[in-house]
This record gives C-alpha cells, structure tokens and sequence, in this order.
C-alpha cells in the first residue's frame, strides 16, 4: 500500500550503536533493554561495576548485544572520552542517551531542603553530574554526529524541569530545568546535520533514585496524590517512548521534552 508504514521499519535500530550513561539500572537499564532488544548494540556507561556485571550478564542469557564501561559521569575527560572511543571501534554513533543523573535530597518544604539549609557542595556536585554530564555528553555526541550528517540525542530530564515540585530539591530541579532548555538549543544548531535532540521528562517512576526510597509506601504516597492515574510508573513504562525517540520513528521530532508522567503535567 502507498505511503504506508510498517511499524518494523520506522522503530527499526537493528545494527544501530547506541551509548546510554547511568545504564546499570533504573530508567537508564530499561533504555538500553529496549534499545538492544530490538537489535541495537548498546554501550552502557556507568559508575556501578556490580550493575554493569549484572547487566551483561542478563543481556548474554538473553542473547542481546552489550558493552559496557564503568566510568563517573562527573570526570568529564573521561565520559567525553569513552564516547569518542566508542565512535573510533564502532565506527559511528546513532543515538546516545544521556540519562545519569542523581536526586538533590530533600524539597523545600522540609527542614534540610529549606533554601538557607542547602549546601553549596551538595548543589555543586547535583549540577556537575546533572547539567554539566549532560551537556558534556552532547557536546562529544556532536562531534561524530555532526561528521555522519545524522543521529539522536535523548536527554533523561523531569517534571520537575517543567514545573515545580514541592518534594525534590533546589539543585535537581534547577539542573533538569537547564536540560530542558538544552535540549532545545542543541537541537537548533544541530538540526541542518539531521541530528534530532529531544528529552524525556518523567514523574515518578519506581527506581533507585534517592536510594529508592518511593519503594516505602508512605514516602510515595504524596508522589501518588499527584498523578492523575493515581500510581507509580515503572521503568518498562519508558521503553515506547525510549525506542520512538531513539530511532528512526522520530525523524521530524526535535527540541522537545516529552512528559512521561502519568497525568501531572496535565494538573
């Protein structure tokens, strides 16, 4: 049929290579999950050797593709250089996920999330794995992606970079606003190279973030008041968004943060 299209074909990344930081669990594990299962080679980055060693050994029981490489995002020479690395082995980049982040601690309305009470080395450490990692991660994205005139950038942002939240703190919501805006300033420039960056902005989702601690009923249950669908997301919940962002699906989407949130933006 004319104009049609086979749902097989425009979500196709077989054979793709795809990089995702903070990919040893949580949001960033169901990423590349997605990603390798159907058909991408999937590079994880992260800084925990027990997770990655969890990882490929579950991508090998399953047959899927996988590298992996423990690294802090924080130690920028390092993340910069383990994706310019992965261009020269793999000989391309076609999407990259930037996803590691870590929680700010407490939001205003509790003693130690108050504005006077946060530290200015808690803030600093929040903005140099959530913004300045992320921006980093672009910036050597770019590079190769810029050289082959294609690929896609995903950004891991927040509802709290589109509104703000009563229960996450100063620095997280600051650092996610920030990418938000990223985002939108990296895909204009790099839109003339058909390189597409957008972001996912989701609510609460069941990970470690914060320790986990949205796995204790009662710390989860204000999260919950806020989502017209009244639960938790969970990770798998992000995949369909993850593999239309990250292939060739979402070839005319870019500059925007996608809200994967269970109704909250909708308040």
């Amino acid at each position: 049929m004319p104009g049609a299209y086979n749902s097989n074909d425009i979500f196709d990344v077989n054979g793709d290579v795809v990089i995702v930081t903070g990919g040893a669990s949580g949001l960033g594990l169901s990423i590349a999950e997605v990603m390798a299962a159907n058909g991408a080679r999937v590079l994880i980055l992260d800084i925990d050797q027990g997770g990655l060693d969890a990882c490929q050994a579950k991508f090998q029981a399953s047959g899927l593709a996988l590298d992996v490489a423990k690294l802090d995002v924080a130690d920028i020479p390092a993340l910069q250089g383990a994706i310019h690395a992965a261009a020269e082995r793999y000989g391309r980049i076609d999407a990259v996920f930037a996803n590691a982040g870590i929680s700010a601690g407490s939001g205003p309305f509790t003693e130690f999330g108050e504005i006077a009470n946060v530290r200015e080395e808690n803030w600093n450490h929040v903005l140099q794995i959530n913004l300045t990692a992320v921006f980093a991660t672009i910036q050597a994205a770019s590079i190769h992606m810029k050289r082959q005139r294609g690929g896609r950038i995903v950004v891991t942002a927040s509802v709290a970079g589109l509104r703000a939240e009563r229960h996450v703190g100063y620095a997280y919501v600051a650092t996610k606003a920030a990418v938000v805006n990223l985002v939108r300033q990296a895909a204009i420039e790099l839109a003339e190279f058909g390189v597409c960056v957008n972001g996912i902005a989701p609510g609460p989702i069941l990970t470690n973030i914060a320790g986990g601690k949205l796995r204790d009923p009662v710390v989860a249950k204000p999260y919950i008041a806020n989502v017209p669908l009244a639960r938790l997301g969970d990770p798998d919940e992000l995949k369909g968004l993850a593999l239309l962002l990250g292939s060739r699906a979402s070839s005319f989407i870019t500059g925007t943060t996608i809200p994967i949130d269970g109704g909250m933006t909708a308040w």
